[in-house]
């Protein structure tokens, strides 16, 4: 499976942004997906997950802000960020929960000026 993100972009604080991410193949047998970021200078952290039974578990830092949903037939998984904060500046990926070494992507960047 190879796992595509897109969406990201230069937003105001305060504004919103979606993210999807496109599967190549089937994500219906997978047990949990997520979005992972990485800030400059910091480790890549998971910041939401879903599993297939479509139970969802966030960061503290963006709980109540993002929600992670998946759509299986598109073999896509969304973020939508509400309530940006520049501390959201971060390189967004999708993976398995746990990742998969060999399914990150390339990634898209999120900016997010004060």
């Amino acid at each position: 499976v190879q796992l595509q993100a897109s969406g990201g972009g230069l937003v105001q604080a305060g504004g919103s942004l979606r993210l999807s991410c496109a599967a190549s193949g089937s994500i219906f047998s997978i047990t949990a997906m997520g979005w992972y970021r990485q800030a400059p200078g910091k480790q890549r952290e998971l910041v939401a997950a879903i599993t297939s039974g479509l139970i969802t578990n966030y960061a503290d830092s963006v709980q109540g802000r993002f929600t992670i949903s998946i759509h299986n037939a598109r073999n896509t998984v969304y973020l939508q960020m509400n309530s940006l904060k520049p501390e959201d500046t971060a390189v967004y990926y999708c993976n398995r929960v746990p990742p998969r070494h060999d399914y990150w992507g390339r990634g898209t960047l999120v900016t997010v000026s004060s």
